[in-house]
């Protein structure tokens, strides 16, 4: 007779991780997926060992949602003999929030009692997390918040998250920490019943991410859902693999912490114990008849296999296995000074007076508000809207009020800090506190005022923004305020699609498009606005369209400013693909590069505007996952000899100026991303 199997999914989050995931991944995380088997009248889920509870009882509470599974034609006895079976490797010190977790066992189970696997939104998570920057600077954290104790000590019941220990980008320390002490402790189980707890302390912890196949549908799941697999089939009753083992489990954490070989679709390492569940078909199935054996997977299609516990020619086989689905970059051979040059953002910290600047501002404001109040004493207004007015009105010097009463005051106080500080670093000006309201109160200004100006009357309060966003602490509260809607450069950016629809004055365009292109390269001093900025289904979409459009601007002013932005788009990406931390989206590299070399080949006027382009270029180019489908690009754009006539002297037209390039380390990066980078 046939059994219901249900899978009870849970968030552990409570609802945190859809909250706020996109403002620290870059990405929408809908949840972090808890997952338990319902089967026999009884809910079996792993936490501190394998637990059981009546459906819908456990400490999760009620399950978000219930996917059925299907039907098993096993037996209840056959189902307890496996999770006896199971509870040896299943212990509570193995229990690993990404690697080997609640899911892994879930889907285990289902493949034991139906032969599927659990869905794919739910398995492919921890990959998913994995290959965002945050996720990976975080992966240390959460090694610590699971790291298991030794054989002689107790595990810790609910893992507490380390108060300093360091994240790299943590756009908010506070939001993170929270984030996963409300994971660690939904992870966590309460004191496990006498009749249901396991001994754990002679366990052996997977501190890499190892795991268990014990029939076939999870282990083809384990094929299908990463490009390369090692595969150690076992036995409890074999001393070699014992041997073996501790080389394996090495090698996991070694070669799987190497974040070329991370994330979705990335490299697996699984046992499969012969002797549990239905590991000795699973065996069977690949002609293992001898343990240790272990079977090496490429693209689902075996490539190797060696028997016996020979730890020298595992390791090669791991290496080889690795280089086939990882081959590396080109580019890591590449060994130039030109092209190791800083990545740090190119930023516009010159300090108007601000006195002036808000005086000239304040002027447009009022001449608006002059001209309405004339339009409704002269019964110009719409009876409708009149009422509408009045509010805007007074929302209008609300504005106002908070430009000149909070928002330039803080700025002059960090400007003087800054003067006084006699070239020190421009740390010392993070000692002015920053209001929260104060900069909620500047946005709802700047959301007001876009909304009645005039384009040309909006680049002393854009200018006001740049200075702003010179401290790192702005970028990072619009990066990280989740109950924030709006941040300025969202607000600027629209108000610049709508001025360019209706055909803007050519003079008004020049102003407001040179400070809202500094307000952008100054939105880089926050490695977490830069995550915003570069976000494609976010910022990066609105602001492409202007710097493309001003790379080829016939101001030098405005092409300045936006080979700047393009130099800090291009090192954003560099340095998160040094540290394997981003593939890049090749469709966006296409069009920057493209406009890039263009720009280079029209510049002949200021040096160093092709300097900056040609370390755009530079970083867009190295180490990019696409140099394939860009160095076919280049070869078409003909990049190499627009490059070299840059340095051609009596050139006129097409290089800089009578002489060339004069500069020396211009000329060398120029002479590199020609020959090295370009075919």
């Amino acid at each position: 007779m046939s059994a219901r199997v249900e899978l009870y999914v849970y968030d552990l989050s409570n609802g945190m991780a859809s909250r706020l995931s996109r403002q620290l991944t870059g990405r929408q995380i809908d949840g972090i997926w808890h997952t338990s088997v319902v089967v026999f009248g009884r809910e079996v889920f792993y936490g501190q060992g394998i637990m059981t509870a009546a459906p819908g009882r456990s400490h999760h509470g009620t399950p978000l949602r219930v996917i059925d599974m299907g039907e098993t034609s096993l037996d209840e006895a056959t189902w307890n003999e496996y999770l006896d079976d199971m509870r040896e490797h299943y212990t509570a010190d193995k229990y690993h929030l990404l690697d080997f977790n609640c899911n892994s066992f879930t889907n285990d189970c289902i493949g034991f009692l139906t032969g599927s696997a659990i869905p794919d939104f739910i398995k492919d998570l921890p990959a998913d997390f994995l290959s965002t920057p945050f996720g990976a600077a975080l992966r240390p954290t959460i090694d610590a918040m699971f790291r298991a104790p030794s054989a002689s000590s107790t595990p810790t019941p609910a893992p507490r998250i380390p108060a300093t220990q360091p994240v790299r980008p943590d756009p908010n320390p506070q939001l993170t920490a929270s984030l996963l002490q409300a994971i660690a402790n939904q992870a966590a189980l309460p004191e496990l019943p006498p009749s249901t707890s396991t001994s754990t302390s002679a366990t052996q912890s997977l501190t890499g991410p190892i795991h268990l196949a014990t029939n076939s549908a999870s282990f083809h799941t384990l094929l299908r859902t990463h490009r390369a697999v090692v595969a150690f089939f076992t036995q409890q009753s074999c001393p070699p693999c014992r041997v073996i083992e501790p080389v394996f489990e090495r090698l996991a954490h070694d070669t799987t912490n190497n974040n070329n070989t991370n994330g979705k679709g990335g490299l697996a390492f699984t046992k499969v114990d012969i002797g549990v569940g239905l590991g000795s078909a699973l065996a069977q199935e690949f002609s293992v008849h001898a343990t240790p054996t272990f079977i090496f997977f490429l693209d689902g299609q075996k490539v190797a296999e060696i028997k016996g516990a020979d730890a020298g020619e595992l390791k090669t086989q791991v290496d080889l296995l690795v280089w086939g689905a990882w081959p590396p970059h080109p580019h890591t051979s590449l060994s130039s000074r030109s092209l190791s040059f800083s990545l740090a953002p190119i930023l516009f910290a010159q300090q108007p007076p601000l006195d002036a600047l808000a005086t000239k501002f304040s002027g447009f404001i009022d001449a608006y508000c002059e001209a309405t109040s004339a339009d409704s004493a002269w019964g110009l207004d719409d009876p409708d809207t009149g009422g509408n007015k009045v509010k805007a009105l007074e929302d209008v010097h609300a504005a106002k009020a908070a430009l000149t009463g909070r928002v330039v005051p803080f700025l002059k106080a960090r400007a003087a800090l800054l003067s006084n500080s006699n070239g020190a670093s421009s740390n010392l000006a993070l000692k002015i506190p920053i209001d929260p309201s104060m900069l909620a109160a500047f946005t709802r200004a700047t959301e007001v005022l876009v909304g009645v100006l005039k384009v040309e009357e909006l680049f002393p309060l854009v200018d006001i923004w740049r200075l702003a966003l010179l401290d790192p602490r702005v970028g990072q509260f619009f990066a990280t305020q989740n109950s924030q809607p709006l941040n300025p450069i969202g607000v600027f950016l629209a108000k610049t699609i709508n001025s360019n629809d209706a055909s803007s004055s050519p003079s008004m365009s020049r102003n407001y498009t040179l400070v809202l292109l500094r307000l952008l390269a100054n939105a880089f001093a926050s490695p977490e606005f830069s995550l915003l900025m570069m976000n494609s289904g976010g910022l990066r979409g609105a602001w492409t369209p202007l710097l493309v459009g001003a790379l080829l601007h016939t101001d030098a002013g405005v092409r300045t400013a936006a080979a700047s932005l393009a130099f800090n788009a291009g090192a954003y990406g560099l340095n998160r693909r040094s540290s394997a931390e981003e593939d890049g989206d090749g469709e966006w590299e296409v069009e920057m590069a493209s406009a890039l070399v263009e720009a280079i080949d029209r510049e002949i006027v200021n040096e160093d505007v092709v300097h900056r382009l040609v370390a755009a270029l530079a970083s867009l180019l190295r180490l990019s996952p696409f140099h394939e489908q860009l160095g076919g690009l280049l070869e078409v754009l003909q990049a190499k000899d627009v490059l070299k006539r840059k340095l051609a002297a009596g050139n006129f037209g097409a290089g800089v100026g009578k002489g060339g390039v004069r500069k020396e380390e211009v000329r060398a990066l120029i002479r590199d991303v020609a020959d090295k980078l370009c075919p």
